[in-house]
């Protein structure tokens, strides 16, 4: 028997039929496309499209049908799941890709996945799916590795494959973001897991159905691993459901309009996408490098139930690098970020792609053709061992998008300049708000079960300024344009809190000739749950949302909790109660409760307890400004003023305005007080003001002796290590020694050197 079973099963590996195009494997597909792109530079080699060329009329009729499957797919998949990330705030997509896993097309909901499911299919491509475990007609795959192909744990991938005949013609991919992952901490962002280890259920590109019904088993290891079983399992029926509806749609496409048209057609469709990307670039920009770093705080050091080297505070370097050149070239390089950790914020190059999609689709090529057309028209730089690739086994991934979101205002900053040099004034965009608290915990909710809690307000922040207008207001995400904060009444369902407040934020925008759109914030008391533990998750160091022109960076965020509550005392009393805090230096919520308040800038922390009648602040953040905020129209302040989105003070000392309030309550602006009071701002400045020359003297001699905070040493230092080309340009621009380093010492005296 020992010797029957290995013949029989390698005879059943070696007489499988391809199940590719013209009796190839899939591998050979894959293989085959990659080199007629190298060699032609071209999708297959297609230097012509005929069909899109010759019969343009039926081209654009497949490619709606097949776009209005897609979207349609999306749309009844929403009603069948009652997980509230789906059905409240729609977060989920549909794509349909070639049999070799390039994405043809794309449904609306989250963007960000146009090429994070095209890497899971290449890697069950490049690892022989097609010959064990299989790919046959009704199979089921899902995945949700960042590793493999995915952004972070929670966005849970499912792929059935479209077989016409024998032949595997394409797959159906949709992706929603579950509630919880199971991993170490409670919630679908998990902050607290410090290896991949912890990182919570893995499905590796598994296959976990046949003949469209899900493998038993694999329901049950999913009801024991996460903590909402229900939601997960309704999520997955919803990927599934939308999936078969594609499946159905290919099908129909195929009858109408024949097999070989439809393979012609998919292809043309991403080489049209590949030439439109370059010919939107070479049109709307100014060839070029555009630097435009970020850097984000990961602030854990005394944090509890860490070990030593998990709790620390450090600062982490995204140097985001953009080169485009003169024949419509696109680069984006982020050599010399810094060293991945041992927190969960580490992105694998393949959330680094879905940033870069969903932004881009946002910017350069906002319309319905989105496809992987755009990525192959790109290149990029992604260096091992840093952030932005991880290639150590360990490296945790749960909260990639930490990382990721601040990383990537860079890129917004650089294609805006790339856009105004060029004269796309209504192109320009400051950076977007970060997608920041995430109000996030877990334990047992209202009624007694386990949950994981993330509350979805936060795909609602502000976006950046225009160069004509300012930006919108508490609306979308970067991850998805499509935000939607969801009914109050509707979380206060499904996760064990009531509302207290809800209201905008002052401050939060960016100010500038334009704001940044401001955010909001919401007040929650903790109720009826007897076991509950919350973190927050945000910036509180750092201004990882810039502005762009002279405008101000949006406002980093804060931690206002009250554990041990008078409140409950305070309702039965029938008191007031806080349900807003416009201004924490005139803070409500102090006034009007008693308790343990944490009332700090520690805006990342481990999960803590909290109880019934605790009360819990949630600040979602603003977009960055544009131009100089004493250009500011006085109209726009007064509108400011009495629409809540700035503090009086802060219309004075930034803006230069000289404000009132007039007899029915409303804020007014003196212009003629307002032009006297900016221009002698304009002359104190002036006085402030040093030449560059002289002021990268002094700062020289800062670097050179290494006055910074230990965090920002060691930053550099990591920089320099890992890239010896960042390194060079580092100490080159400064002057420096060849051998230069910061010194990481936790108390360097003043003057001291660092080298």
């Amino acid at each position: 028997m020992s010797e029957y079973l290995p013949k029989q099963c390698g005879e059943t590996l070696r007489d499988h039929k391809p199940i590719g195009w013209d009796g190839r494997t899939l591998k050979e597909m894959l293989e085959e496309s990659e080199r007629l792109l190298a060699e032609t530079g071209c999708y297959w080699g297609l230097k012509t499209l005929p069909l899109k060329t010759n019969e343009p009329i039926r081209y654009e009729k497949i490619f709606a049908k097949l776009r209005g499957g897609l979207v349609n797919a999306r749309e009844t998949a929403m009603n069948i799941s009652a997980s509230p990330i789906v059905s409240e705030i729609g977060e989920l997509c549909f794509a349909f890709y070639t049999p070799e896993g390039d994405s043809v097309a794309l449904s609306t909901g989250i963007i960000v996945h146009v090429h994070t499911m095209s890497d899971a299919i290449k890697f069950m491509v490049r690892n022989d799916y097609e010959f064990n475990p299989r790919i046959r007609p009704g199979d089921i795959f899902s995945n949700n590795i960042p590793k493999i192909g995915d952004v972070h744990n929670s966005d849970v991938q499912t792929f059935v494959p479209i077989f016409w005949e024998d032949e595997l013609v394409g797959w159906a991919g949709g992706v929603t973001h579950v509630t919880d992952i199971g991993a170490s901490t409670p919630g679908n962002v998990p902050v607290g897991p410090i290896s991949s280890y912890e990182d919570g259920l893995a499905l590796t590109a598994n296959k976990i159905g046949e003949n469209d019904i899900v493998f038993r088993d694999h329901e049950i290891r999913c009801e024991q691993g996460v903590r909402t079983p229900m939601f997960w399992k309704l999520d997955e029926r919803t990927r599934i459901a939308g999936c078969h509806m594609i499946r159905d749609a290919v099908e129909r496409i195929i009858r109408e309009e024949g097999i070989d048209t439809f393979k012609q057609f998919i292809r043309e469709a991403i080489e049209e996408g590949r030439r439109t990307f370059i010919q939107r670039i070479r049109e709307t920009t100014v060839p070029g490098r555009y630097f435009c770093p970020t850097f984000v705080d990961l602030l854990f050091k005394g944090e509890k139930g860490l070990p030593d080297y998990a709790a620390v505070d450090t600062l982490s370097h995204a140097p985001l690098e953009l080169t485009i050149g003169p024949k419509g070239e696109f680069h984006i390089s982020f050599d010399g970020a810094s060293k991945w950790g041992y927190h969960s914020f580490n992105c694998p190059p393949s959330a680094m792609q879905g940033a870069i999609w969903v932004l881009l689709t946002q910017t350069v090529i906002p319309n319905d053709k989105v496809n992987d057309g755009a990525y192959l028209a790109t290149t990029h730089e992604f260096p091992p061992f840093t952030l932005a690739n991880p290639v150590v086994k360990e490296a945790a991934t749960g909260a990639a998008w930490g990382f990721l979101i601040p990383a990537f205002t860079g890129l917004v900053r650089a294609l805006s300049r790339a856009f105004f040099a060029r004269g796309y004034v209504e192109e320009v965009l400051s950076s977007y708000g970060m997608t920041m608290n995430a109000m996030q915990g877990g334990g047992k909710d209202q009624y007694g079960r386990d949950t994981g809690i993330l509350n979805f307000e936060v795909s609602c922040q502000g976006v950046g300024a225009r160069a004509i207008a300012d930006g919108a207001d508490y609306c979308a995400a970067m991850w998805n344009p499509e935000g939607n904060m969801g009914d109050a009444e509707v979380w206060e369902l499904l996760i064990p809190f009531i509302y207290l407040g809800r209201c905008v934020k002052p401050n939060s925008a960016g100010m500038g000739k334009y704001r940044g759109g401001s955010g909001y914030a919401s007040l929650y008391a903790v109720w009826k749950t007897p076991d509950l533990v919350m973190q927050n998750c945000g910036d509180g160091s750092v201004f990882p949302s810039p502005g762009i022109f002279g405008g101000y960076p949006s406002a980093s965020g804060y931690r206002h909790n009250v554990l041990n509550t008078d409140l409950l005392q305070r309702f039965a009393r029938k008191e007031p109660y806080p349900c807003r805090e416009d201004d924490p230096a005139d803070s409500e919520i102090s006034r009007l409760v008693k308790g343990d308040h944490l009332f700090d800038c520690r805006t990342l922390n481990y999960p803590y307890r909290m109880n019934h009648g605790d009360i819990y602040y949630s600040i979602y953040r603003g977009g960055g400004g544009l131009g100089d905020p004493l250009e500011r129209d006085p109209a726009l302040i007064e509108d400011d003023l009495n629409g809540g989105f700035i503090l009086p003070r802060y219309a004075e000392s930034v803006c230069g305005a000289e404000v009132r309030r007039d007899e029915s309550g409303l804020w007014r602006v003196d212009s003629a007080e307002t032009a006297k009071r900016r221009e002698e701002m304009r002359e104190e400045r002036a006085r402030r003001a040093v030449p560059v020359r002289d002021w990268l003297v002094s700062e020289r001699e800062r670097v050179l002796a290494g006055r910074m905070v230990k965090e920002v040493r060691v930053m550099y230092n990591q920089s320099m290590d890992l890239s010896a080309r960042w390194g060079r340009w580092f100490r080159e621009f400064w002057r420096l020694p060849d051998d230069f380093r910061f010194s990481e010492a936790d108390d360097l005296p003043p003057g001291e050197s660092g080298a």
